[in-house]
């Protein structure tokens, strides 16, 4: 087996996933033509089952590519930015790289991965719009999605009905509602991660996007978020932060379930929530005690976050014709839904069904529908460092929502303004 693992965890991190590559080892893009390197991550959490899978993909794609031999080297999440910059400035690295919307337009910029509409000329109209479009940098598209992630709502039966409430809230104003019946129980309504390290896309931009905002303008070179729906966004969660309605526990929360509010039952409901937390409630709380439910609905819309993941080539690759058919092969729909079987993620495709034997996979599914990739821009995380700091001083009351929005919006438009 010509497939190196390297055992890591990442629990969340697909949402995101995301984070950072930090030692570059292995998977030069190769002296000889004819190899396909690939840099993948353990999105199979199961390392044994990671590394038969592709072990089977090896196999299976020289089969159908005679001449080419195939490397799947895998990688650990953390650090991967880092070693994923570092490789490609060095004129080194993969033929082919997994990666996630955010970090398409920092490579493509820089011109370090190409583009890969050919690869994709025969289905690009089979997979999810919001999807693909995560993928679109100046109207290319810059990675084929493999799998696509999804959150959504999930709610502790038992604390609703022991304050009397028999529908779970599924809007902002049922939560207002739902709020101080709770609080008598001593009970938080909604649990957030307010954490630096915690992902605002998996908090306070799905509220934003509820609420109609943005995180950046149309030009994507100034900050959006301090608008009036950005200021309504902040007030709703930081009005519930000071009736006691969201845990004093979410300024340490980092997106888990376990260990914090929410898996203590502490909190009733959760509204960025994985399908593997929803089956750890289950476990936990007891199956009859878990409900899943919608996205949850803003003033505006209906959003959940949620991402792809997808194959992007690398500009300098000594061998695109291979790593472009590797990417033909993989966005097939046995390879979709094979990958989606043994990973627990969805298809990306609207062709293509994943069996999954869940009782809340149908639930999930279903949010898809509602789902954003986020706002992809080259300084998204940086932007995120800035923000994050500014939602801590307005949930504590230093800085009111619009006072917090505004100096974060200030620092932004500057980083903003450094990367023109």
């Amino acid at each position: 087996m010509k497939t190196g693992f390297t055992r890591a965890t990442a629990p969340l991190a697909l949402f995101m996933l995301a984070a950072s590559l930090s030692a570059c080892g292995g998977g030069g893009s190769g002296s000889d033509s004819d190899d396909v390197t690939v840099w993948m991550y353990p999105v199979i959490a199961d390392p044994k089952a990671n590394a038969a899978y592709w072990d089977g993909i090896e196999k299976a794609f020289e089969k159908s590519a005679p001449g080419t031999e195939l490397t799947v080297e895998q990688q650990p999440w953390d650090n991967r930015d880092q070693k994923i910059a570092t490789a490609f400035g060095g004129g080194k690295g993969p033929d082919v790289v997994l990666l996630t919307p955010d970090q398409i337009p920092q490579f493509s910029a820089g011109g370090a991965i190409t583009p890969v509409d050919a690869a994709l000329k025969n289905s690009t109209d089979k997979f999810l719009p919001a999807t693909l479009a995560a993928m679109k940098q100046d109207g290319k598209i810059y990675g084929a999605p493999i799998y696509q992630t999804v959150t959504t709502t999930v709610y502790n039966k038992k604390l609703l009905a022991s304050a009397g409430i028999a529908t779970p809230p599924g809007t902002w104003d049922e939560i207002k509602a739902a709020a101080p019946k709770l609080k008598q129980k001593g009970v938080a309504i909604l649990d957030y991660s307010a954490s630096p390290e915690a992902s605002l896309n998996l908090n306070f931009y799905p509220l934003l996007w509820q609420a109609g905002g943005t995180v950046f303008d149309e030009s994507g070179k100034k900050a959006a978020f301090n608008s009036a729906a950005g200021v309504e966004a902040l007030t709703f969660l930081t009005d519930l932060w000071k009736a006691g309605s969201v845990p004093k526990s979410a300024m340490t929360n980092t997106n888990l379930l376990a260990d914090h509010a929410l898996g203590k039952q502490e909190a009733a409901m959760g509204f960025s929530v994985v399908l593997a937390d929803a089956e750890l409630a289950a476990k936990t709380w007891g199956a009859d005690n878990v409900v899943v439910g919608a996205p949850l609905k803003g003033p505006a819309k209906e959003i959940a976050f949620g991402i792809p993941g997808a194959l992007s080539v690398n500009a300098k690759s000594k061998n695109v014709d291979g790593a472009r058919k590797f990417l033909e092969f993989m966005t097939q729909p046995e390879q979709i839904q094979s990958l989606g079987k043994a990973s627990g993620y969805f298809s990306p495709r609207t062709d293509v069904s994943v069996p999954n034997t869940s009782p809340y996979a149908k639930q999930y599914q279903a949010a898809l529908a509602a789902v954003s990739p986020g706002e992809p821009n080259p300084a998204a995380r940086q932007l995120m460092g800035l923000l994050a700091p500014e939602i801590q001083a307005a949930l504590t009351g230093k800085k009111s929502p619009k006072e917090a929005l505004d100096d974060a919006a200030k620092a932004a438009d500057d980083l903003l303004a450094r990367q023109r």
